[in-house]
């Protein structure tokens, strides 16, 4: 199908009634998009006049054929095909790809090295950083990267090796190759590792125990005052706009962000509701706050009326998706003004600041949902004079 494809004349192919039917009622389905969005209304053509719409279509043959081709999508085709009975899905399309890159990363490992890992992977999934929340595929893949070169390493010197038989100079020596963040990410993910499996009993002694790993977050910094100065006049769109407000006012970090929901929105009270896990925590707004909020609701509306994603921020891509995914990190910092981050902002703006003006780790944990490590670290960067003699 795909050869007979690419030596096809340019130009739209024809299809008949039943065919013709189903892709204007596709085409109906998505008014005001943009030309770029075209590459949807072509990739489903193209399926119905080889394959007909007579028949349900192969999930991976949609996405086989849009592979060929950067002006052909699937996703959007396979959601119109799947709600109408013309798909037959395949589940390994739907499968988390983080889960599927840990998986492969274990599949090389040797036994029994990789059934450890999996065993560290299981209790990683089962205590997340909040009660009743998993910690997701995405956090653990970041571990997984810094574990990967370790542990191929460590499995290469003998066949089988086990990591029961790793010593601490070992872990000492993976570490010290590498430096900087790095050194830190692999510092941490080995303490984690070697911890869970001394807890589920699969190794006899924990050589990370004593690891040392460094200050990760470094001595929290102001933003320079000529970046933060026009910051709102810079941010020129109303998604910008309040991301700016929720990280510099409010201090929520990207992953709250993401998760606000309209439902948690409440303009007449000027409350907005933050998903913290199972915890709901309620933000109070403030004048600026509740303002930005009310004009992008409105540009929401506008822009979007027939939107059904529950995210209280979306974007052009989510807002339309059946799906309901959330708006993706590189969506919120592409709406920042350059040179800035959401990260730098939210410690500049008020965590910091909070902890200048009051010195109490527990307001600052119930204020911005931190926990009591990262409480005191702000505390120690806003008055080190106080905290010079604290036992470290």
């Amino acid at each position: 199908m795909l050869a007979r494809l690419r030596s096809r004349p340019v130009g739209e192919p024809p299809l008949n009634a039943n065919a013709r039917h189903l892709v204007e009622q596709f085409a109906r389905g998505r008014p005001g998009q943009r030309p770029d969005y075209k590459k949807n209304t072509r990739t489903l053509t193209i399926l119905m006049y080889w394959l007909g719409a007579d028949t349900a279509v192969l999930e991976r043959d949609v996405y086989d054929l849009a592979r060929i081709d950067v002006n052909l999508a699937a996703k959007p085709v396979c959601q119109f095909l799947a709600a109408r009975g013309l798909l037959v899905e395949d589940p390994e399309l739907h499968r988390d790809r983080d889960q599927m890159w840990i998986e492969s990363v274990l599949a090389a490992l040797p036994e029994p090295t990789a059934g450890q890992v999996r065993t560290w992977v299981k209790v990683m999934r089962e205590q997340g950083p909040r009660e009743g929340e998993p910690r997701g595929y995405d956090g653990i893949r970041r571990y997984v990267s810094h574990l990967e070169p370790v542990l191929t390493t460590w499995t290469a010197t003998a066949d089988g090796t086990s990591l029961r038989e790793i010593a601490k100079a070992q872990v000492q020596d993976a570490v010290n190759e590498v430096s900087g963040y790095t050194r830190r990410g692999r510092a941490t993910a080995l303490r984690s590792l070697f911890r869970a499996l001394k807890r589920e009993r699969a190794v006899f002694r924990n050589p990370a125990r004593d690891l040392p790993v460094g200050d990760i977050k470094g001595i929290p910094k102001s933003i320079p005052s000529d970046l933060l100065m026009g910051l709102l006049d810079q941010a020129t769109k109303p998604l910008g706009r309040f991301v700016v407000a929720l990280t510099a006012i409010h201090a929520l970090p990207v992953k709250e962000i993401q998760t606000l929901h309209t439902s948690g929105l409440d303009l007449s009270r000027g409350t907005l509701e933050v998903r913290r896990g199972l915890l709901r925590h309620t933000l109070y707004l403030e004048e600026l706050t509740h303002q930005l909020a009310a004009d992008w609701t409105a540009y929401r509306h506008r822009r979007w009326p027939a939107s059904s994603n529950p995210h209280l921020l979306v974007s052009q891509k989510t807002a339309v998706d059946p799906d309901h995914p959330a708006v993706s990190m590189g969506t919120l910092q592409g709406a920042l003004p350059r040179g800035l981050t959401l990260s730098g902002l939210r410690q500049d703006r008020r965590i910091l600041d909070e902890a200048a003006q009051n010195a109490d780790p527990l307001r600052l944990m119930r204020l911005f949902g931190i926990t009591e490590k990262t409480a005191m670290h702000y505390v120690t960067a806003a008055h080190p004079e106080r905290t010079a003699k604290l036992p470290r």
